[in-house]
């Protein structure tokens, strides 16, 4: 199945897209050599793959399997279509630069709550690559052999993440508390309820903000407690990091609006200087 976007705006799909993208070797997620970019999703009526490209004006996607024709549809909010970066107004130079060197970036919606929740569980307080080691390696031996895509694979449905044995957790590397808040939200329809998604078990404001900006396209969606996000935004907006505070306040004149210039700092913004020696990056498996 196959379906046409002509697009009056401008769009950089691939920083676009990103963001649903865990680690360069996600199962789920594939940039081909033509540049098109394929996700696997387990849509509501089962499993699908789509593939995005642009050619001037035009976007185009190709479908396959039982939730193909549920990607077309959700395929305009995916890149952006119904987003307004518009509503975004710089209050200072910096956040004008920031905005004009991200023409194009959207926030988009994936609709697919759960896709986002669970690899945000998995990312909570751990390194990204520690996380996405263990995001591949359940996707890998639970996932659904993506459709049309025999390398790639469908991240399993909601109620299946509770069936996955403690020692495949423990072979991914991720930690039983990890385990224990993802086996717990499954006990929630969390496609119909992202607004309490805080009420889970091991789920806080953090991981709510992460899933939200991915699912929903929450433009004010705040990850308070990154290890990274405060003192970049920090370092971008008036030369020195600060904690979640100091970045509430610093983004408190644009509420409403505090995720997208987030996104944009993170594409764009400065990185504080490195002080220290890097984190290693933990292995449960031998434990």
């Amino acid at each position: 199945m196959t379906r046409r976007l002509h697009t009056l705006w401008p769009l950089d799909l691939a920083r676009t897209l990103a963001i649903h993208r865990r680690g360069r070797a996600d199962p789920a997620y594939r940039i081909r050599s033509d540049g098109s970019i394929w996700r696997a999703v387990h849509t509501p009526d089962g499993a699908g793959t789509i593939a995005v490209s642009r050619d001037g004006d035009t976007v185009s996607a190709r479908a396959w399997g039982p939730g193909a024709q549920w990607l077309l549809e959700s395929m305009p909010a995916l890149i952006g279509a119904h987003d307004d970066p518009g509503g975004l107004v710089p209050r200072d130079r910096i956040v004008a630069s920031l905005v004009a060197r991200a023409t194009g970036v959207r926030i988009g919606r994936s609709d697919r709550v759960w896709e986002a929740l669970a690899p945000a569980v998995l990312e909570q307080k751990v390194l990204g690559a520690e996380a996405w080691r263990a995001w591949r390696h359940l996707l890998m031996r639970f996932g659904e052999v993506a459709p049309g895509a025999p390398d790639m694979r469908v991240p399993p449905e909601q109620r299946r993440w509770r069936e996955i044995p403690s020692w495949e957790w423990h072979r991914s590397g991720a930690e039983p508390v990890r385990m224990r808040t993802i086996w717990g939200a499954t006990a929630m329809n969390v496609e119909k309820h992202h607004d309490h998604l805080t009420l889970l078990r091991g789920v806080g404001p953090w991981t709510e903000a992460e899933t939200r900006a991915r699912a929903v396209g929450d433009v004010d969606a705040v990850p308070v407690g990154d290890y990274h996000i405060p003192s970049m935004v920090g370092t971008t907006l008036i030369g020195e990091p600060v904690d979640d505070d100091g970045m509430l306040e610093l983004l408190e004149p644009y509420a409403g609006q505090r995720y997208r210039v987030i996104r944009l700092i993170i594409l764009g913004g400065a990185r504080s200087p490195r002080r220290g020696p890097r984190l290693a990056m933990r292995d449960y498996r031998s434990f």
